[in-house]
């Protein structure tokens, strides 16, 4: 694996390469390169595979640390990495917020995305109970602002629907969707950064995505919506069927829950080589 540095407008972006064969861009929201290491470690035998610190996560720097973080402003960087790669297009995956940065990338970029597979974009806007989902992602950012950490985790994974009972208070599930929390026990200084970072200035703006239809109906790229087989209660599982009927498309099935890349790399890799094949 190689490590790189690539200056950006407003943020100076980390990203790793890894592996050989056909570029395979890995892209998540808020989770960092290292959320997908095992996954990518699993595709490098076939595939050049790329992943990065989203802006203002872990080692990518903003010049303004108030800066919002939006889906077209992580499309852009994304688009700016694959530049530095020499790299007129590749190949997609993108997992919850992520998945969010891919639809953009593929509206804002047309031709750079061949495949584009979104796993579980929460995109609470395709909704019948927006105005709900609305108000509970304000509340979610007031519980962080007046109780710190560990109480806005525990209001977003049980909002999102995991079982958070008997945890540790910080907010994590017994399953896989853990990928979206501090790790268990006491978080370090950079896993408190990342948190603040998500809940003020990165949760609203991927929340209230609206995906540009027409763009990613028509244009170039193919439009993979991943759903986890053991997803079903969890908001993500609604805001994905929703967009895969938008789409006109059947979603197709991965390991696991919605953090399904961390439980089962080696399951999920697979199934991430055959939607890429264009297998069922």
């Amino acid at each position: 694996m190689t490590t790189h540095t690539l200056a950006v407008p407003g943020a100076r972006l980390h990203y790793e390469v890894r592996g050989a064969g056909p570029l395979l861009f890995i892209i998540g929201a808020p989770m960092d390169a290292g959320s997908f290491a095992p996954l990518a470690d699993a595709l490098a035998s076939d595939y050049t595979v790329v992943t990065h610190d989203p802006r203002g996560i872990s080692g990518s720097t903003l010049d303004d640390p108030e800066q919002d973080s939006t889906p077209e402003l992580r499309a852009d960087d994304a688009a700016a990495i694959l530049g530095a790669l020499g790299a007129e297009s590749a190949d997609v995956f993108g997992s919850s917020g992520g998945a969010v940065t891919g639809l953009a990338l593929v509206a804002r970029h047309p031709g750079r995305v061949r495949t584009l597979v979104a796993h579980e974009p929460p995109l609470l806007e395709l909704l019948p109970d927006v105005a709900e989902q609305r108000a509970a992602t304000e509340g979610i950012i007031a519980t962080f602002r007046r109780d710190g950490v560990g109480a806005a985790w525990g209001a977003f994974m049980a909002n999102a629907g995991f079982d958070v009972g008997g945890g540790d208070g910080d907010g994590d599930s017994d399953g896989d969707g853990g990928a979206h929390t501090p790790p268990q026990g006491e978080p370090s200084e950079q896993d408190l950064a990342n948190s603040a970072r998500f809940f003020l200035h990165e949760l609203r703006g991927t929340a209230r995505y609206l995906p540009d239809f027409p763009a990613l109906t028509t244009g170039p790229a193919r439009v993979v919506v991943g759903i986890g087989a053991e997803s079903s209660g969890l908001v993500t599982y609604r805001t994905s069927l929703a967009l895969a009927q938008r789409l006109g498309t059947e979603p197709a099935q991965f390991p696991g829950d919605h953090g399904g890349f961390m439980g089962q790399p080696k399951e999920f890799a697979e199934t991430l080589r055959r939607v890429l094949r264009g297998e069922s």
